[in-house]
């Protein structure tokens, strides 16, 4: 199915993976997931011509992925050398919240970057899971050297890549690649442990890197940082099913409404407030009903222009 509402261009680079969900009850359920994946579903729904390039294996569970990609108008580049496909099983605590283990592997040899792409989005496991890794910090140099604007989520795994001076560095270096970089409260806890939050922010925008460094708290709502702006935004509330896949939903409509026009020219403190507006609405939904489920475009009437975003502080 295809939304297509501007020229905008988008390659994901990344994992993808099915998602075993086990609650506290002991239900279990299987769902097409990783954080890349998630990104390039929420693109494309919101209307923005998006491809993934990832590992899948020509087996039962890449099947669900590639149907569930194909479903909301992914197109895939299946990434050489073959992979299995890989799994993260999420465990979810009475309030909804998970906690995850993963087996996965991610060895890329290279990754390309088609002509006419608008935007580069690395981010999750395959930022920092080598071998893969360089792959994918060489990608998102030649965008950047190419002038294609690099957004980049860590949304840091520690089970996944247990030394995190070697991931925060990682991190470093491709923050100096990105226009637009999202990080959570959980990530800057993991990466900068003695550091309060709003510090690395602040710093991270400071390096002349980015030009917009996003922190996002859960519940309480989001942060959105340029080097002229601080604007602070609160969850939309909504009865929680769980969080799997929320932050990249939250990523997803953040990058659809940074392609609204005029967004890609200005970040004042009106077009902050939107933004942020979009992408906490665009999260509260898919908190709203299970797995990593994220909103298409008509179900987000801050994108549509229906209603005001709420005020700004």
């Amino acid at each position: 199915m295809s939304v297509e509402v501007n020229d905008s261009r988008v390659l994901v680079v990344g994992e993808s993976l099915v998602d075993v969900t086990e609650t506290f009850a002991g239900e279990s359920t299987v769902y097409p997931g990783g954080s890349p994946l998630n990104v390039a579903v929420g693109l494309a729904r919101l209307g923005l011509t998006t491809t993934l390039a990832t590992q899948l294996g020509d087996d039962s569970p890449g099947a669900l992925v590639r149907n569930h990609l194909a479903g909301s108008g992914v197109d895939v580049v299946t990434l050489d050398p073959p992979q299995p496909t890989g799994s993260a099983t999420a465990w979810l605590d009475e309030q909804g919240r998970a906690t995850y283990s993963f087996d996965i592997g991610w060895d890329p040899i290279a990754v390309s970057v088609p002509d006419g792409v608008t935007r580069v989005h690395v981010g999750s496991i395959a930022a920092y899971l080598p071998p893969g890794a360089d792959a994918v910090l060489d990608c998102a140099r030649r965008a950047h050297a190419a002038g294609i604007p690099v957004s980049f989520d860590p949304n840091v795994r520690p089970a996944v890549a247990p030394d995190l001076s070697e991931v925060r560095q990682r991190v470093l270096e491709l923050v100096a690649e990105a226009e637009v970089v999202k990080l959570s409260d959980e990530d800057v806890d993991a990466l900068f442990p003695d550091r309060p939050p709003e510090a690395v922010v602040d710093e991270l925008i400071a390096t002349g890197g980015p030009r917009l460094v996003v922190l996002t708290r859960g519940a309480d709502g989001a942060t959105l940082v340029t080097g002229e702006h601080r604007v602070a935004v609160g969850a939309t509330p909504v009865p929680v099913v769980d969080t799997i896949g929320a932050g990249d939903s939250f990523m997803a409509a953040l990058l659809a409404a940074l392609a609204e026009p005029p967004m890609a020219s200005s970040l004042d403190r009106d077009h902050l407030g939107f933004l942020g507006a979009v992408a906490c609405e665009a999260a509260a939904i898919t908190c709203s009903r299970p797995g990593a489920d994220p909103p298409w475009r008509r179900e987000l009437p801050t994108l549509a222009g229906e209603t005001a975003a709420p005020p700004t502080s």
